[in-house]
């Protein structure tokens, strides 16, 4: 237990600076793009009931199908698990604070989809 002390005091004094520099860098992207991620929610929400949906098109699967391939690999069970700790070790305030950073965390991941792709070989 020794050997790993230096690594987590360091870990523990990179924390806040951590936690701010991403919450920093979302609301960023949040304010840069207008909102983005945000304006085009209702036309997400479209595309994820089928309002889109072509018989003709080609493929196999649909909107929703890939929706969910995605956010399977994505979220996994350990976010899952995370969520129930986390509410009832720290109480309700626990899901406002997840709330507040799924808000800014989305400008994040969106941009992050983004260079992925734009950049992607």
């Amino acid at each position: 237990m020794n050997q790993l002390d230096p690594l987590r005091r360091l870990l523990i004094c990179l924390g806040m600076p951590l936690l701010l520099l991403l919450i920093g860098g979302g609301i960023f992207f949040l304010l840069y793009s207008n909102l983005i991620p945000y304006r085009y929610l209702g036309h997400a929400i479209g595309v994820l009931r089928g309002k889109y949906d072509d018989p003709d098109d080609p493929g196999d699967i649909d909107h929703y199908e890939a929706l969910s391939t995605a956010l399977a690999s994505t979220i996994g069970m350990g976010n899952i698990s995370g969520v129930a700790v986390a509410i009832a070790t720290g109480g309700p305030g626990a899901l406002f604070w997840m709330w507040m950073t799924a808000i800014v965390g989305m400008a994040t991941k969106f941009f992050t989809c983004t260079l992925a792709i734009m950049y992607r070989g």
